[in-house]
């Protein structure tokens, strides 16, 4: 119920959002006809629509994508016709008689030739407006749909969709309300009814204009007196109980949705539905709670260091499944504490799987994974999840995430993000010693991890993970405004506020990083922590990328990251993340800048510690 409630809310928070701007002389263009007749059917024919093509995109993949650009494409073309028939009623005989009577009719039942309104034909702007109106999301329709990309078709989904739908519906409602009273006034006070409506035409035309070329989502984003973003954001972490520090949640728009089939809906490990999970919250040893049958570990696309483990080989055993991704620093700082129980609990009857569930898609290549798992001295079993089976079937939503599973195959604990070692400890010596192991050492390990693996001085850390891709970066300060997917001249301005940051010479913004066109590139951080890293990757011939790292425009120095030299150079390797920062003396706020003397390089996110 709770997450139907913030579903309906971000819905209702979309009238001011920019992409909503081209939809709404769509809505004012039925403001002087019955409410009951004309603008009701017109929201209802919309908020179906888009909760249809919402659940498709959903469940259906790339080939929904298509179709829904050929429906959009479609749908541009009927709002249009209204639009032209809005501007220019006599220009339907101008027409080829097939279009002219094909006109007539939309511009008919749209506007009531005697002056009545058409439910059926508000109902078809309505459709045609929700086809237009999908692409519209917020983070809140993005956790939904991605909810639904990874449950597959479910109830749960569909609500959630329509309560979206629904609560945009609402605010336009009132919208077109009270855009009734102001046409109704115009026609009063002006007699400019024929204006007004030439008018709504002209917007209806600018409105398509404006979609067609992208710039609902572009140059609208920018120049917008608001948008829903921040406000939906902050309703999502206030009500969905999402982890503060340590945990990297998977979030994924629609463009996401739709290139990487990832959740699903029916693992025992939920702690409440949709997504809306909680933090462990120290069990006592006497009663660990019972959170249900763990999933089995089927549909890895592989395993390393081992052969495929099944639920009877594991019964008896007590299991730690570790869900990670090798370039996540909250996983890396979590990692050495799961290797040294791997290796105390051995013989007393602990079991570690790591499942390797990708976040980007180099991390999905066989071959870096494997190569990681040596690099990080991995030795326990690791499923390769690519297909995040694994990952849906237990409901997972974060890296690192930890499920502690008994001998009789129940997940009797579960715990998110970093933090905690001593109480999973903890449960790891109950859940031996009711499995009927007799000599569990009850010492805690102790863990001096270094470089990368260090833990974090979250006390400091004043700057967040930053993504460098479209679909989920913010605070980008460089000029022009980040354009998708051409190549970009940038320039980044010589001072920035904290945790604001900028790309310097040709770039390439794709969804998920920034390559960089040509050598001499830039790009430029303004931080505070004591660490900086960045995940990178060498061009696709695989090319070590030179680099030199500038802190407040000096070399480094003794602040040098672990994948940096003193003078602040440095080269490119493989796909993976980089330590250039570790600060000498504390984590006071700096300017960082790295520059590639090589092209080919490609940036996905910065992260802190």
């Amino acid at each position: 119920m709770l997450l139907i409630v913030l579903a309906y809310l971000g819905g209702v928070l979309t009238i001011v959002s920019p992409c909503i701007l081209p939809v709404l002389p769509f809505v004012f263009a039925r403001a002087d006809q019955p409410f009951a007749k004309s603008g009701l059917p017109l929201l209802a024919g919309m908020a179906l629509t888009f909760a249809l093509v919402a659940s498709l995109a959903a469940v259906g993949g790339g080939w929904v994508v298509a179709a829904n650009e050929y429906g959009r494409w479609l749908a541009l073309g009927l709002v249009a016709v209204f639009a032209l028939t809005l501007l220019w009623p006599g220009l339907s005989e101008r027409l080829t008689r097939p279009l002219v009577a094909a006109g007539s009719r939309l511009s008919e039942r749209a506007q009531g030739t005697d002056g009545g309104a058409r439910p059926g034909a508000s109902l078809l702007l309505g459709v045609a407006t929700g086809l237009l109106w999908a692409p519209c999301a917020g983070p809140i329709l993005g956790l939904i749909l991605t909810g639904a990309a990874l449950q597959g078709a479910n109830t749960t989904s569909s609500l959630l969709l329509l309560a979206y739908a629904a609560g945009a519906a609402t605010s336009m409602a009132a919208a077109l309300l009270l855009g009734g009273k102001v046409f109704a006034a115009l026609k009063r006070m002006l007699g400019a009814g024929e204006w007004v409506r030439r008018g709504l035409g002209a917007a209806m035309l600018a409105g398509v204009g404006a979609i067609a070329l992208g710039l609902d989502t572009g140059v609208l984003a920018q120049v917008s007196t608001a948008s829903t973003g921040g406000l939906e954001q902050r309703l999502v972490d206030r009500l969905s109980g999402r982890p503060e520090g340590g945990a990297m949640a998977m979030q994924a728009g629609p463009a996401m949705m739709a290139a990487v089939d990832r959740d699903s809906g029916a693992g025992p490990a939920m702690m409440a539905a949709g997504g809306a999970m909680r933090m462990a919250g120290g069990p006592s040893r006497a009663a660990l709670p019972d959170e249900g049958l763990a999933p089995a570990l089927d549909g890895a696309t592989g395993w390393l260091n081992s052969t495929p483990l099944t639920a009877e080989q594991l019964r008896g055993k007590v299991v730690l499944v570790d869900f990670w991704t090798y370039s996540c620093i909250n996983c890396l700082r979590t990692l050495p504490y799961v290797k040294a129980w791997a290796e105390k609990y051995r013989d007393q009857g602990l079991v570690v799987v790591g499942v390797h569930a990708p976040e980007f898609a180099f991390e999905r290549k066989l071959s870096n994974v494997e190569k990681a798992i040596k690099d990080l001295g991995i030795g326990y079993p690791v499923a390769v999840d690519n297909g995040y089976k694994i990952w849906r079937a237990f409901n997972n939503q974060y890296w690192p995430a930890h499920y502690f599973i008994d001998a009789q195959g129940r997940i009797r604990h579960h715990h998110f993000g970093e933090g905690g070692y001593a109480e999973s400890e903890r449960v790891i010596q109950q859940l031996l010693q009711e499995a009927g192991s007799k000599q569990v050492d009850q010492g805690l390990i102790d863990v001096q991890a270094k470089g990368v693996q260090q833990a974090a001085d979250m006390a400091a850390v004043r700057s967040h993970e930053t993504y460098l891709g479209y679909e989920r970066a913010e605070q980008f300060a460089a000029t022009p405004a980040a354009v998708h997917n051409q190549a970009t001249a940038y320039a980044t301005p010589e001072r920035l506020p904290l945790n604001a940051w900028g790309l310097s010479g040709q770039w390439t913004v794709g969804p998920e990083s920034a390559t960089l066109d040509g050598a001499n590139g830039r790009i430029t951080y303004r931080f505070q922590a004591r660490d900086l890293h960045l995940v990178l990757g060498p061009g696709s011939d695989g090319k070590p990328v030179r680099f030199k790292v500038l802190i407040d425009g000096k070399a480094p120095g003794a602040s040098r990251g672990m994948d940096v030299a003193a003078d602040g150079s440095g080269s490119v390797t493989e796909q993976r993340l980089y330590q250039l920062v570790r600060q000498d003396g504390g984590a006071a706020e700096r300017t960082f800048s790295i520059e590639f003397l090589d092209p080919g390089i490609s940036a996905y996110a910065f992260t802190f510690g």
